[in-house]
């Protein structure tokens, strides 16, 4: 094409009007000897066209999807299309170069840059030349160069030698250092260009010439093979060697063997255009070594021919061969080759001639392959591409098996089944030479010991293992066995255990499965565990899939009918759990099957599908569920998704029935039963179907939710200043719904001061936990005043009991809390001194570090804290206790800590333990305990636990001092040691600091021991008294004895005169009844204390007694407690001469029954009337039943000696 004026190959006057229906016109004329056609793209083939228009006025279109222009005629087009012109067409602008022998019309190549620019253009040449003539083009400008890659830019350029050639055409890109394209007879030159790309007027200079060819010198070992070879539909091209003096010419291959310095000759000037290039070698190799070891590439050889270079490597049986490569690799799919270099290639046969191929390119992590078999390898260079002298390396191993000994149990079948094609690994019988090996597959059926080897290391992966065992129960009842599965049996292959199960034709089996039982899944559904049980029933009709299950469901037994298998899979490596599923003969059924189901409480939807499903059920045949339904729920059935079989007989039903009640029949379109209670039984019963089209099957859903009302509870705390409560459920019943709103939680918050309205729906009282927490807080110290600790009265309807009372105590700074007990004292809970009350009170600074729990009754009068706290107290029943659990008072700031006030016991050892023990107390705190001891005591103080820490910051520090004293008489840090016991006299004061520990802890339990305090000119003095008191006594007895004869003689009836006590005389006849029937003239004890009563100085004694023992009971006398009256004594006359009475001669006169006055002797502690000795016995002799020590016990509640005064000063 040209234009008109200038005669340019195409000559367009480019009036480009752009109308809102996105149409464009264009004129152009092609020149003689070119051809152009414009066409739409394939995409757009259906909505776009290009026309000619013509006409007067430009009435008259054609439109075409594709349009080819008549050479020199000039043409107005017309592009139609709602995309962009663009994308919618294409233009291919084609001519012919014709080329004699030496010359070539036309000699220049030359293009017009502005021919429609605005679409993809297509330039072609075709050359054509005389035989044995060749093409050259010179390139003007900028040379190319070959790409595998689209060039950027929007230009490239594609040769192609022939256009029949199968080979494909050669890229190139502007921008090289080609300058020169030597091309033959037919080949094809073509320029690609993006649309708005510039085109340069003039490419190529044409010359031609005659085809000079190539020759080539080349050695070849013996061991290598050279196959140099031509596609017949390639340009032709000679090959002939030179050997001697007459060469040997082929036209189309050339193999080359053992060969030196041989002389090559190509008919044409650029062979490796035409020919490709094959070299084979051979390695061989034994079970430990390859001859040669490597690859070995002679890098010069055809290098700029494309080649193909193989290797075949033999390997021996059972051997293991190693090709590792110098650069690492990477995999390629079928679909995928290399861009860049050489593509490898490694092909294995195994055993049963099967080969495997796999392709690899430069770039990845792949080093080395493990091969099985006889093995190729094949490297592809493309022309021009180096390959590495050494392209890999071999090493041969003897192949690793797997050897095992298995015994099949009796009736126990073992089969080993090949399950992939990778890798080569046969499985064989018994050991050599008697051993038989498979490929595919092996059978143990004697209960005898056999040696099983793998040819492969991992047979796991290629082979599954199935353990068949047949359990008949027709000819031994069989009630209670349990399917046995040997975990330690192949634990790393796949398994699949199968037991037959056969019983009387008329009975079922039946399957009892263990907690948590089974979930029905469909046949190819996958269990969480991997673990997949299915039953199947074997019927005259055929097999039947009576279902798939996976642990964790509803189903608890199975009942199958006459003979059936039941099958177990395992995935390799998962542990085998004992199944524990016990086989038993069932009642006799016509039922295929019977599924026995126990539907969770709460809200659940569970799933049930027919035998066979998604296939047909059997023909005539039924199926049976029974389900057991928990109280206070109700069920739904739905039909989730069913199909219905074309009846030949009969119909199919679904029967409902219930203990006591009446059959229900419904067909598979009527409403199921919903929102009923109790447990049911449905059966599925099918009809005779038409057997050539789908059958019956059937997908439901069983719906189950609760029926049962919540307890609702509103909670009020306005009217509970300070008071939070908390609910938790703890119970293991997960069908417990707590709610606070409509919101269900586990643990529900009702805060201070707010309302909240609860439910609890099927919620034990013992399952929720109620806590309760209330604040008082004093801001000012002289606000604050005593407060009782009392739990208040709760919401009645909070039917739970309460688990724990919480008081969270504030002060201010400058104040200090004090607690005391409402009993008058607390009892601090250590190991060997633990609380065993109903009521336990836990003591705890406000970020929770613990102070220490305490219960009632004590030796603790007071404990103070100088900081916030919280008490929590916990009983065995709260609505049993009145009164405040502690008395809680304000005071000033004290220095320390913690302040216990002590008061130990005379009669049992006291310990005293350090706050959070046995943990240790806190940084730079400071506890002391104010010890206060009796009168007359002193005590013996023991650390019978401590521990002491490396200090980070400061000492710890343990001090004891006597109250009133400045000196201390214990100083301790913890680096030095300390005493383990320590005597002390008085009252006395005991601190403990702590540092900032670096390691350990600092804590401590002290033992406290009360201990009578030695005065020995008291026992000095008693030992004289003592003997006085013995030579009175004795002279006074035998006085007394003179003077009771001759009392005696005169009056038998005596009257008894005890000072400050009652008158009375025997013969008073005081007593009802007589001597012959009543013991009323026995005495069961007289307190000898009390012969010595008037002698007491001190009234306080005489006060102390308790109450018990006035008055008198009839029938016998009690321990005698001197007077009951009060005032001055009355006067008594004491009657003349009575008659003897026989029945009082048992009382004694005042000589005989009493001791004398005691004499008025100074006495210590443990002999005044307020102490007794424990080595006496109460009995009538009130005799000493031991030797020893005297050991006093205090029976008097009032100290004769004063104690030392505490001053708060001091404190």
């Amino acid at each position: 094409m040209r234009l008109r004026p200038t005669g340019a190959l195409l000559a367009v006057l480019f009036l480009t009007l752009l109308d809102p229906t996105g149409s464009q016109h264009t004129v152009v004329r092609p020149d003689k000897g070119s051809t152009v056609t414009v066409s739409t793209t394939t995409t757009t083939s259906n909505q776009c066209s290009v026309c000619t228009v013509s006409g007067v006025n430009d009435t008259q279109t054609s439109c075409h999807a594709s349009l080819s222009l008549v050479p020199e005629e000039e043409v107005k087009l017309l592009f139609q299309c709602p995309q962009p012109i663009a994308e919618a067409f294409t233009a291919t602008i084609g001519r012919t170069i014709e080329c004699t022998e030496d010359s070539c019309s036309p000699s220049t190549v030359e293009t017009q840059p502005s021919v429609l620019a605005d679409l993809s253009r297509t330039f072609t040449w075709e050359l054509k030349a005389p035989a044995k003539t060749i093409v050259s083009l010179d390139i003007l400008g900028e040379g190319l160069t070959e790409s595998r890659q689209s060039c950027p830019g929007g230009l490239q350029f594609l040769v192609a030698v022939s256009k029949t050639s199968s080979k494909g055409r050669t890229r190139y890109c502007p921008g090289g250092s080609i300058t020169r394209l030597d091309l033959p007879d037919q080949a094809v030159v073509t320029l690609e260009v993006k649309p708005g790309t510039e085109v340069k007027s003039v490419l190529f200079q044409a010359s031609a010439g005659p085809l000079k060819g190539r020759i080539m010198v080349v050695t070849v070992d013996s061991d290598t093979t050279v196959v140099v070879s031509r596609d017949p539909e390639e340009p032709e091209c000679n090959v002939c060697s030179t050997d001697g003096s007459t060469p040997n010419c082929s036209p189309t291959e050339k193999t080359l063997t053992n060969v030196d310095k041989l002389s090559l000759e190509f008919s044409c000037p650029k062979p490796q255009d035409v020919y490709t290039v094959n070299i084979h070698r051979k390695i061989e190799c034994t079970k430990t070594s390859c001859t040669p070891a490597a690859g070995a590439v002679d890098p010069s050889l055809f290098q700029d021919f494309k080649r193909s270079l193989t290797w075949g490597i033999r390997v021996p049986d059972r051997t293991v061969l190693t090709v590792g490569f110098p650069a690492a690799l990477k995999a390629l799919s079928r679909s995928e080759s290399c861009n860049d270099g050489p593509q490898y290639s490694v092909s294995t046969t195994n055993s049963e001639g099967k080969s495997k191929t796999s392709s690899y390119c430069k770039g990845g992590t792949l080093s080395s392959l493990d091969l099985l078999g006889a093995t190729a390898v094949l490297i592809e260079a493309p022309k021009g591409e180096e390959v590495e002298p050494t392209a890999f390396t071999v090493k041969a191993a003897p192949r690793g098996g797997r050897m095992m000994s298995v015994t099949p149990d009796p009736d126990t079948i073992v089969m080993f089944t090949r399950v992939a094609e990778e890798p080569d690994c046969s499985v064989c019988e018994n050991t050599e030479p008697k051993q038989t090996c498979n490929p595919r597959h092996l059978t143990l059926t004697t209960a005898s010991n056999t040696s099983v080897e793998f040819t492969c290391p991992r047979p796991q992966d290629v082979f599954t293992v199935e353990v068949n065992k047949e359990i008949d129960c027709e000819k031994n009842p069989c009630p209670g066995d349990v399917l046995q599965a040997k975990s330690s049996l192949f634990p790393d292959f796949n398994r699949t255990f199968t037991w037959d199960l056969k019983v009387v034709s008329t009975r079922a089996f039946q399957l009892d499965f263990p907690e948590p039982g089974m979930r029905q899944v469909a046949k190819d559904e996958v269990c969480a565990d991997g673990k997949t049980y299915s039953l199947v029933s074997y019927l005259r009709s055929g097999p039947a899939n009576i279902g798939t299950f996976c642990k964790g469901g509803t189903v608890t037994s199975v009942l199958g009918r006459y003979k059936g298998r039941f099958v177990l899979q395992v995935p390799g490596d998962e542990t085998l759990d004992p199944l524990d599923i016990k086989l038993s003969v069932g009642p006799e059924t016509t039922m295929v099957a019977i599924l026995k189901v126990s539907l969770p409480r709460g809200v659940s939807d569970t799933d049930f599908i027919t035998a066979n499903y998604p296939g047909d059920f059997p023909n005539n045949q039924q199926m049976q569920w029974d389900f057991t339904v928990p109280g206070m729920h109700n069920y739904t059935v739905l039909f989730q998704q069913h199909t219905a079989p074309e009846c030949l007989s009969k119909e199919v039903e679904m029967e409902y029935l219930k203990n006591g009640m009446k059959v229900t029949q419904l067909s598979l379109t009527d409403p199921q039963p919903a929102h009923q209670q109790g447990s049911f039984s449905m059966v599925l019963k099918n009809c005779e179907t038409n057997q050539t089209l789908p059958g019956l099957n059937l997908d439901y859903r069983v719906s189950v939710m609760r029926s049962g009302h919540p307890v609702l509870c509103s909670v009020d705390l306005t009217k509970l200043p300070g008071v939070s409560l908390q609910l938790e459920n703890v119970g293991s019943d997960p069908y417990c719904e707590m709610s606070v709103g409509s919101e269900v939680q586990q643990k529900i918050n009702v805060a201070v001061g707010s309302k909240a309205s609860l439910s609890f729906l099927d919620c034990p009282n013992e399952d929720v936990r109620l806590t309760a927490r209330k604040i008082i807080a004093c801001q000012k110290m002289w606000s604050c005043s005593a407060v009782p600790l009392t739990v208040p009265k709760l919401d009645s309807c909070l039917r739970m009991p309460l688990h724990s009372f919480t008081w969270d105590l504030s002060v201010p700074k400058d104040g200090t809390l004090d607690l005391t007990s409402p009993t008058g004292s607390l009892k601090q809970s250590v190991p060997g001194q633990e609380c065993s009350q109903s009521v336990l009170l836990h003591v705890a600074e406000s970020d929770g570090f613990p102070i220490g729990d305490f219960c009632y009754n004590g030796v603790v009068k007071k404990v103070q804290v100088h900081a916030n706290i919280s008490v929590t107290a916990t009983a065995q029943d709260f609505s049993r206790i009145r009164g405040p659990f502690l008395n809680v008072s304000f005071s000033e700031e004290i220095p320390e800590t913690v302040i216990y006030r002590v008061t130990p016991k005379t009669s049992s050892p006291s310990l005293l333990a350090t706050p959070n023990w046995p943990e240790g107390m806190r940084s730079f705190s400071t506890v002391s305990w104010i010890v206060s001891l009796p009168g007359q005591y002193q005590a013996q103080m023991e650390f019978v636990n401590i521990s002491q820490p490396k200090c980070k910051d400061r000492h710890t520090s343990l001090k004891v001092r006597m109250l009133g004293q400045e000196e201390e008489i214990l100083s301790r840090r913890e680096d030095e040691e300390a005493e383990d016991k320590l005597v002390v006299p008085q009252s006395f004061y005991l601190n403990m600091s702590n540092c900032v520990p670096e390691e350990g802890q600092f804590g401590a339990v002290t033992r406290i021991d009360l201990q009578k305090k030695t005065n020995l000119l008291a026992i000095v003095l008693g030992i004289a008294g003592g003997l006085l008191l013995l030579l009175t006594v004795l002279a006074v007895v035998c006085i007394v004895l003179n003077k009771k004869k001759k009392i005696a003689k005169k009056n038998k009836e005596a009257s008894i005169y005890m000072g400050k006590g009652n008158i009375f005389r025997p013969g008073d006849r005081h007593f009802s009844k007589s001597r012959s029937d009543n013991e009323s003239h026995v005495y069961d004890s007289i307190d000898e204390t009390m012969v010595y009563g008037h002698l007491l100085g001190d009234s306080s004694y005489s006060d102390s007694i308790q109450d018990r023992y006035n008055g008198m009971q009839p029938d016998s006398y009690q321990t005698f407690t001197g007077p009951t009256g009060e005032g001055k004594l009355p006067t008594i006359d004491e009657p003349d001469n009575e008659p003897e009475v026989e029945r009082f001669n048992t009382f004694l006169g005042p000589s005989d029954g009493f001791m004398p006055p005691r004499p008025c002797t100074p006495i210590n502690r443990q002999d005044s009337l307020g102490f007794q000795d424990s080595r006496m016995v109460d009995n009538e002799l009130y005799t000493f039943k031991s030797t020893g020590d005297i050991n006093t016990i205090r029976l008097s509640g009032v100290d004769l000696e004063p104690q030392p005064p505490i001053m708060e000063d001091y404190l």
